[in-house]
């Protein structure tokens, strides 16, 4: 081989010639081998990690998820309380913005007006007692629904639309059961609008405690005794029976409870029943919405990678969605338990203003009907819809992708 000459030095043309390209494939080949073993390592501590079992009667996960589901139910009231205010005024026939009820302007007039009147602490009147009210019922709510779904569906096998509404309805039940007489306070709050007659938050309590309904015994006892008086051609045994009726008719009178806690569960009835479609439905709609947006079809474009480190220290069963699609999961959860349960809620406002309003008289379910129906027919049930739809589509919304992401923050 014959060498080639330089300025300072002879090399030969072997320096020249390319390198032995085995070598450099070989050492290509480790790093490719390398690489991949480090992608099927992460992938493999990925879904170690996704599937690690969750202790869900553990402490740690029992405040975690209450934390997560108070903040949720927090950020989504704040976010509907002007509207929260409205619809109540409407709900509850409120004189002074019953005009307004019917049409969106109606609406808008109305917030309108307590803007002018209150200024937008008006807007958030009772809001206060919401938040206070609002932390524990959606703590205990989402609390209740992961426990009690953890008992009923065991596995996937057992995901069904039954068994979660029943869990749905379980977890709404116990929530409301601990949390009613604080929806009471706020509800009262909300439902006053004279600006010389503010009550602050002892003096609701004190009323509401204090309202003595009128006596329901007088006309048992009344009738009872003329009976026993009567003339003699009522036989002995009869008069008896009479006057012994009216003595334990006045006793009950004397000794039964004309205030107290019971006055704090007014309209409770109707919102137990109103519970169950509503709690019900909403988890049921979510986690239906969400398994659709879960298909292998969509999931690329609607879940949030498992390989994301925002992931990387949780135990998901199902990936979470990206935040559009779980607002509209949220959203649509809102729209039909808003639909299922909507009269029942009217109900509920009505009985709770009850002691507000007329002449104190602790309303039943089947007077309360009767009398909505009597103003205003089948659709003194439906009113303030709009507004509840307005107010309840965002509201669920917001609570479930809160919810789901502070689930991801507190890696559970």
């Amino acid at each position: 081989m014959s060498p080639i000459q330089t300025s300072n030095a002879v090399l030969p043309t072997d320096a020249l010639q390319p390198q032995d390209t085995g070598v450099m494939r070989g050492a290509d080949g480790e790093r490719e081998t390398a690489t991949g073993t480090k992608n099927k390592e992460a992938m493999t501590l990925a879904r170690a990690r996704s599937s690690k079992k969750i202790d869900k009667q553990s402490l740690d996960y029992v405040w975690r998820t209450g934390l997560a589901g108070g903040l949720a139910g927090c950020a989504a009231k704040t976010v509907v309380a002007p509207l929260d205010r409205v619809k109540i005024l409407f709900q509850a026939s409120n004189p002074q913005f019953a005009k307004y009820t019917g049409s969106w302007f109606g609406v808008v007039t109305a917030m309108r007006d307590i803007n002018q009147q209150d200024g937008i602490r008006g807007l958030f009147r009772g809001h206060s007692a919401t938040l206070l009210r609002i932390f524990p019922y959606a703590a205990i709510k989402f609390l209740a629904y992961e426990q009690i779904r953890s008992v009923i569906i065991k596995d996937k096998s057992q995901e069904t639309p039954i068994r979660r509404l029943v869990s749905g309805s379980l977890a709404g039940i116990t929530s409301v059961f601990f949390t009613y007489p604080l929806e009471v306070i706020r509800v009262r709050l909300a439902f006053e609008t004279r600006k010389d007659a503010r009550s602050s938050l002892s003096s609701i309590c004190k009323q509401i405690y204090n309202e003595q309904p009128p006596p329901p015994a007088h006309h048992l006892s009344s009738s009872a005794a003329a009976v026993a008086s009567s003339s003699s051609n009522v036989s002995l045994p009869l008069r008896a029976a009479a006057s012994t009726l009216a003595s334990t008719a006045t006793t009950m009178q004397a000794v039964r409870p004309r205030s107290g806690l019971s006055n704090f569960y007014r309209g409770f009835s109707p919102t137990l029943c109103g519970m169950l479609p509503y709690a019900g439905v909403s988890f049921l709609t979510h986690d239906t919405v969400g398994d659709w947006f879960r298909r292998p079809s969509m999931a690329q474009f609607t879940t949030i990678p498992p390989t994301d480190s925002s992931l990387s220290s949780t135990s998901h069963s199902r990936a979470p969605l990206r935040t559009p699609y779980e607002l509209i999961s949220g959203a649509l959860a809102g729209l039909v338990s808003q639909t299922a349960s909507y009269p029942l809620e009217v109900l509920r406002r009505r009985m709770q203003v009850g002691g507000a309003v007329g002449d104190g008289h602790r309303l039943g379910m089947g007077e309360t009907a009767r009398r909505i129906w009597a103003e205003k027919g089948a659709r003194g049930f439906w009113v303030g819809l709009t507004i509840g739809y307005a107010k309840v589509v965002p509201m669920v919304a917001v609570s479930f992708w809160v919810y789901e992401r502070g689930k991801l923050a507190l890696g559970i």
